[in-house]
C-alpha cells in the first residue's frame, strides 16, 4: 500500500505576494498560455531544432496538446506528479509542455540518474508515472523505469519516446483529448531537484509565476530576441540551460532552441556553425575545454556572441581568456534552483565581467551576508548569504527537516554559499560553507558517497572530501580505511557503487588508503570537521 503524498505548493506571504502582481513580476500567466501565445504570433517560425527534428512553433504546440490530452486519457488528473527523465532532444518539449498544458507536475531528473535517485524522487513526490526516452548515448532508460517502478509502486504508466518495448506507452500515441483544464498560475508547475548537499536530493517546487518571471527577466537581461539562436549544450532540466536564460527564456522571446547531445567542443562547435547560434551557457570545466579546442577547430564560431558561464566558480585567469579565445563575450551566472539568479551583464566593464559572479536579476531581490554569528559583514567581506524574493523559494517539498535547516522563520533561505559583496551590488563567490563537492556543476553530498562505501564489507570507515581541480572545479576523494583483514582496491569500490545504482558522477574520482582517523576514535570530532582535516593533509601532501 503506497503513501498518498502532499500535493505540492509554495505560499509567499500576502503581503509580498501582493507586492511582486503590482510590481509585474507576477503576470498571472502558465507555461501552457505562454507556449499558446508564442505559436500564435509566430507559428512558423522555427522553435526547436534536433537532428532531422526541426519543429515550428505551431508544430511544437501541436505536440505539446496531443501529448496533454493522451497523459489524461491515461487516467492522469491535474495535480498529480510525473517523473521525467529526458535528454537533450526535441521532444523534451512537448513532453513537458504536454504536462503543463494538463495541470500534471513534472518532477525533473537528470539522465546520470540511476535507481536510486529516481526512486527516492518517485517516493517523495508521490509521483504517478513515468515520461522517458527509450536510449541516450549507449544506456537504455526503460529497464531502469522497470527497476523503479517495482519499487515505487504509485507508478501506472511508464511513457517511452521511441521504441517502447514490453508494458510501456508509445509517447507517439499520445491523442489530443477532448478538452485541458484550467491551470492557476500560483500553483506549482514542476518540482526541480536540489543539489543534495545533506543527502539525496530535495524537490524544489517551482510556480507558473515566480519561474517566468525568473527567465522572462532573464531573457530581457541577456539580450535575447527573435533573432537569437540558443544551443542547449548542459543537461536540459538543469536549471542553469531552463531558465538562465535557458530554453525557456529563448522560447519566450521567440528565439530557436538548438538541441546538443552533449557539450563536447566538436558537437558544440558544429552546430554553432550550421545553426547560427549566438548564445550558449557551460560549466567551467567545459568553456576551458572548449577554449583549448577553439584554435584547431575548422568550424565558424563567429555567430556566438555570448557564452555564460555558471554552475561553479569560474577563476578570473580563464574568465579573461574567453572574449580573446572565442571572440564572443563572457556572462558569468551565479544562481541555484531554489530561486536567486545573478547575471554580470552585457555592458559591464571587463573586471566585473571576470571578476565577479553577478548581481539579482530582481530589485526585489532581498540579499543578507551574515558572519557566523547570524550578524551583518561590512561590504567587501565574506559571509553567508541569504536571499528571498519574487523567485526564491520559501520551502521545499515535503521535507519538514530540510525547511528548518535551510529556511528563516521570516522566509530568507540559507543558500549555503559563502560570498563577498562590491559596491553595486555584485559578488564574488568565495565557496561553499558546507561540505559539498561541486564537480562540473554537479552538486554531491559527501555523507551520500560515505554511505554507499560504508556498506562495503571490506570498508571500515569513509570520508569523502573535495580536491580542487583545474577542469572539473572540484573532483571528490574518498579517504578509506579497510575493515580488518580486508585488502579492498579503488577500481573494486567504484564498481561496488555503480553496481548500488547511483549516477556516475557520484562515484569517488579518487580513493585514498589510509590505517586511520586520527580525529574521530571517540566520535568527538563531527565529519564536517574531520573532512576539513583530511583535506588539508591531503593538499599539503601533494603539493
Amino acid at each position: 500500500m503506497t503513501q498518498t503524498q502532499p500535493i505540492p505548493q509554495q505560499i509567499w506571504p500576502d503581503d509580498l505576494a501582493a507586492r511582486y502582481r503590482q510590481r509585474g513580476y507576477w503576470r498571472g500567466e502558465t507555461f501552457g498560455q505562454m507556449l499558446r501565445d508564442r505559436a500564435a504570433r509566430h507559428p512558423d517560425r522555427l522553435a526547436v531544432v534536433d537532428g532531422a527534428n526541426r519543429w515550428t512553433y505551431a508544430d511544437l504546440l501541436a505536440r505539446a496538446e496531443s501529448a496533454a490530452g493522451g497523459y489524461l486519457t491515461l487516467g492522469l488528473r491535474p495535480g498529480d506528479r510525473v517523473l521525467v527523465q529526458i535528454p537533450n532532444i526535441a521532444p523534451f518539449f512537448p513532453a513537458v509542455f504536454g504536462l503543463f498544458l494538463a495541470g500534471l507536475i513534472p518532477v525533473y531528473a537528470l539522465p546520470a540518474h540511476r535507481q536510486t535517485e529516481l526512486i527516492h524522487f518517485a517516493a517523495r513526490s508521490g509521483a504517478k508515472a513515468m515520461v522517458i526516452a527509450d536510449r541516450h548515448e549507449g544506456f537504455d532508460y526503460r529497464p531502469l523505469a522497470d527497476l523503479v517502478r517495482a519499487e515505487a509502486p504509485g507508478i501506472a504508466h511508464v511513457v517511452v519516446i521511441g521504441e517502447p518495448g514490453g508494458g510501456h506507452v508509445p509517447f507517439d500515441s499520445l491523442q489530443a483529448g477532448p478538452g485541458l483544464p484550467q491551470v492557476d498560475p500560483s500553483s506549482v508547475a514542476f518540482l526541480q531537484i536540489s543539489g543534495g548537499s545533506t543527502g539525496l536530493s530535495k524537490l524544489i517546487p517551482r510556480t507558473h509565476d515566480d519561474y517566468i518571471y525568473s527567465f522572462r527577466e532573464s531573457a530581457r537581461i541577456c539580450g535575447l530576441t527573435g533573432d537569437s539562436v540558443y544551443l542547449c549544450a548542459l543537461p536540459v532540466a538543469h536549471n542553469f540551460p531552463m531558465s538562465s536564460p535557458g530554453v525557456f527564456g529563448a522560447l519566450h522571446a521567440g528565439a530557436r532552441v538548438v538541441m546538443a547531445p552533449n557539450p563536447a567542443a566538436e558537437t558544440a562547435f558544429s552546430l554553432i556553425a550550421r545553426e547560427g547560434v549566438t548564445i550558449t551557457g557551460v560549466v567551467p570545466p567545459v568553456a576551458l575545454l572548449w577554449m583549448a579546442a577553439a584554435a584547431k577547430t575548422p568550424h565558424d564560431l563567429s555567430s556566438l556572441q555570448v557564452l555564460q558561464v555558471g554552475g561553479a566558480k569560474f577563476i578570473p585567469e580563464a574568465a579573461a581568456r574567453v572574449r580573446p579565445t572565442l571572440g564572443c563575450t563572457l556572462q558569468q551566472v551565479f544562481g541555484m534552483a531554489e530561486g536567486l539568479v545573478n547575471y554580470t551583464r552585457l555592458d559591464d566593464p571587463e573586471e566585473i565581467v571576470t571578476g565577479t559572479q553577478g548581481r539579482p536579476i530582481s530589485p526585489d531581490d532581498e540579499l543578507l551576508i551574515l558572519d557566523d554569528n547570524g550578524d551583518p559583514v561590512p561590504e567587501g567581506e565574506p559571509g553567508h548569504l541569504l536571499t528571498r524574493g519574487p523567485y526564491t523559494i520559501r520551502a521545499y517539498h515535503n521535507d519538514p527537516s530540510a525547511n528548518a535547516r535551510s529556511f528563516t522563520p521570516d522566509g530568507f533561505y540559507r543558500t549555503g554559499d559563502i560570498v563577498k559583496r562590491l559596491p553595486g551590488g555584485y559578488l564574488v563567490v568565495q565557496g561553499r560553507a558546507g561540505d559539498h563537492i561541486n564537480r562540473a556543476g554537479e552538486k554531491i553530498s559527501a555523507e551520500e558517497i560515505e554511505d554507499h562505501l560504508l556498506a562495503h564489507p571490506a570498508v571500515f570507515d569513509a570520508a569523502v572530501v573535495s580536491i580542487p581541480d583545474e577542469f572539473l572545479g572540484e573532483r571528490s576523494c574518498a579517504f578509506v580505511i579497510a575493515a580488518e583483514g580486508a585488502s579492498p582496491r579503488a577500481p573494486e569500490l567504484k564498481a561496488f557503487m555503480r553496481g548500488r545504482g547511483v549516477a556516475d558522477f557520484k562515484v569517488p574520482d579518487q580513493v585514498v588508503f589510509v590505517p586511520e582517523f586520527q580525529t574521530t576514535a571517540v566520535g568527538k570530532i563531527s565529519r564536517n570537521v574531520l573532512r576539513a582535516e583530511l583535506r588539508s593533509r591531503y593538499l599539503k601532501e601533494t603539493t
